[in-house]
């Protein structure tokens, strides 16, 4: 764990992170992330949560039409 240091940018707040961090998670200035709000508190991520529904809603329709979605490979 590594702490983020919060500093003004004009008129909004910024968060500092590490250069080591940003290459680790292949991340670069102007990159979005998303903020989610946790009950533990803010959770910085690279994925998108909507996305990540979605894919997990495709895997379970995939995995209880593997048939249909067999088929529909073939085409």
């Amino acid at each position: 764990m590594q702490s983020i240091i919060l500093k003004k940018i004009g008129g909004s707040v910024g968060a500092i992170i590490p250069k080591d961090m940003l290459q680790r998670q292949h991340l670069q200035a102007n990159d979005e992330v998303f903020a989610i709000e946790t009950a533990q508190g803010i959770l910085l991520t690279a994925v998108d949560p909507e996305t990540t529904t979605a894919l997990v809603a495709y895997a379970e329709v995939a995995r209880d039409n593997r048939a249909a979605m067999a088929a529909l490979a073939k085409l």
